[in-house]
């Protein structure tokens, strides 16, 4: 069983106060033999002698210990509770009681040891394998960004070839339009003069056609011979520009009215009534007269008109 600080302390006052209590009946018995002597006359001191043994365990362990002076307790600050000491093993040896207080014992975890995962120690192979995977991880991702990139860049290549091939067409629409505009704008304007110089050479037509009769005279405009002359070289000028469509009869007859200057330029010819020939037909005897001008003239001015009423005949 443990000690503790009071047991000691309670020991010690016990020990002085034993000692303390023989002391004083020594000075006592010492005072009281020597004022006995002195009273008596010279008698002897008596002295009573005790034998150790007829004196208390008590007393005996307190004169054979060397008394020590009372040191004064000093507070002392106040201490966590002791904590509990592990029951002793049977083959343990009893630890002999302290005089001080114990260290701190730590008590033992009661986690299980089984529970407790410990850390592998690190293979160098296994962290050569997993650098090198990790060194190929960054490679494939090195190499999925380079390919991210480029496909960007080829989109924006692609996207901005788009935007140019765009604006090269646009402007090519546009100077298009420039030109039809510009097109348009000339043919009216031929037409403009086209139509101007018609209208002057049908004022010239009518001018010389009245000219013309004056000087005719009733004698020319009558004569028979030369107006069928006139007549027949207007039919083979006509029939030598123009192939007979089989939808054309042999001998089949078209008017046309035909409009001419002096020396037989045509202003212009249509196809009046009567006519057997189909539409395509109108339009190739109407071709032929353009293309035979200059109509018959020289040797026919007498019998000459700007303006023919003329049936033609079909012929091979």
């Amino acid at each position: 069983m443990r000690e503790t600080r009071a047991d000691t302390a309670q020991a010690v006052g016990l020990a002085v106060l034993l000692h303390g209590l023989l002391i004083l009946a020594i000075v006592l018995s010492a005072l009281f033999n020597w004022s006995g002597s002195a009273g008596g006359g010279g008698s002897l001191m008596q002295t009573e002698l005790v034998d150790a043994s007829e004196l208390s365990a008590a007393m005996q362990r307190t004169l054979r210990s060397k008394v020590d002076p009372v040191k004064e307790p000093v507070p002392e600050p106040d201490e966590p509770l002791p904590q509990p000491e592990p029951e002793p093993r049977p083959q343990d040896a009893t630890t002999p009681a302290q005089q001080s207080a114990q260290d701190f014992i730590p008590l033992p975890d009661d986690v299980s040891q089984e529970q407790v995962v410990d850390t592998p120690t690190p293979n160098p192979a296994t962290e050569r394998e997993l650098q090198e995977a990790k060194q190929r991880q960054e490679q494939v991702d090195l190499t999925e960004q380079q390919r991210q990139l480029e496909a960007q860049e080829k989109q924006r290549l692609a996207e901005q070839e788009e935007i140019e091939r765009q604006k090269k067409i646009d402007e090519i629409r546009r100077k298009r339009d420039l030109a039809a505009r510009a097109t348009r704008m000339e043919q009216q304007r031929l037409e403009q003069l086209a139509d101007a110089s018609a209208s002057r050479a049908s004022t010239q037509a009518a001018q010389s056609d009245a000219a013309a009769s004056a000087q005719a005279g009733p004698g020319g405009a009558g004569d028979p011979g030369l107006q069928a002359a006139y007549i027949a070289a207007l039919q083979a000028a006509i029939k030598s520009k123009w192939t007979r469509p089989d939808s054309v009869p042999l001998g089949a007859k078209c008017r046309l009215v035909i409009r001419q200057l002096q020396g037989g330029e045509v202003i212009d010819v249509k196809v009046s009534s009567p006519c057997s020939y189909d539409e395509q037909a109108q339009r190739s005897i109407e071709a032929a007269v353009l293309k035979a001008q200059p109509l018959p003239y020289a040797g026919f001015e007498k019998v000459f008109n700007r303006q023919l009423n003329f049936t033609f005949t079909a012929q091979d």
